[in-house]
């Protein structure tokens, strides 16, 4: 009789030492939260430079604003997959979320840069302009990428490496879509290379450091 209740005893004993565990918002709503963060940086370089200029660029080469507009898609859609890729138990085509985005910023960029190889309207960048587009995207990405990952350390991301794929990407777009406020070259072709240089180097480097830095939940 005693030993029948011994299991139940030390159920109850095991329960009695737990903590409750506070249920993480849904991941539209960090989403929303982190795009939150971003619109205030946006906001400091709308004043700073001002809207005049973007939307005259935009007026005159609308591939440019498509571009922006891909960017901002692939900045929303990648950071929502990287929560739902760090809730246990989602699908991991979440991944493929971002990618209309992707494909709609990577072709109006491409075919910017075919236009202004024929008739370009804006001056273009020279190398050392398009360096300074390179730094703006990993300079910006990288406080963006941090306060993703600290936003889903508390999850329990079963796929890490994907998941920091994800942040590369939506840091990277983020920060590319930020450029826009304050680009002011056409897009040629040394302007785009380092645009995808930039974004190759964040998604590289959060797959390298973010996948490790999201590993400590499993444990």
């Amino acid at each position: 009789m005693v030993e029948s209740r011994l299991p139940e005893s030390l159920i109850h004993s095991l329960g009695a030492q737990l903590t409750p565990v506070r249920r993480l918002p849904p991941p539209w709503l960090r989403t929303a939260g982190w795009l939150l963060a971003v619109a205030v940086i946006a906001t400091g370089l709308l004043l700073h430079y001002g809207t005049e200029h973007m939307l005259r660029r935009w007026a005159e080469e609308p591939d440019i604003a498509l571009a922006g507009m891909g960017a901002v898609v692939t900045a929303v859609c990648a950071a929502w997959a990287a929560f739902a890729l760090g809730v246990p138990g989602r699908s991991p085509n979440w991944a493929w979320l971002p990618l209309p985005g992707l494909l709609l910023w990577v072709g109006a960029s491409g075919l910017g840069c075919l236009r202004d190889l024929v008739a370009p309207i804006a001056p273009v960048a020279s190398a050392h302009q398009a360096g300074d587009c390179l730094v703006f995207i990993i300079s910006f990405s990288v406080p963006l990428s941090l306060l993703l990952i600290a936003l889903l350390r508390r999850a329990c991301s079963l796929r890490p490496v994907r998941t920091a794929v994800m942040i590369g990407l939506a840091s990277a777009a983020a920060s590319s879509a930020l450029l826009e406020i304050c680009h002011g070259f056409a897009v040629a072709a040394t302007d785009l290379l380092m645009h995808a240089l930039a974004v190759g180097i964040v998604v590289a480097a959060n797959a390298a450091m973010g996948g490790r830095l999201l590993q400590p939940s499993l444990r």
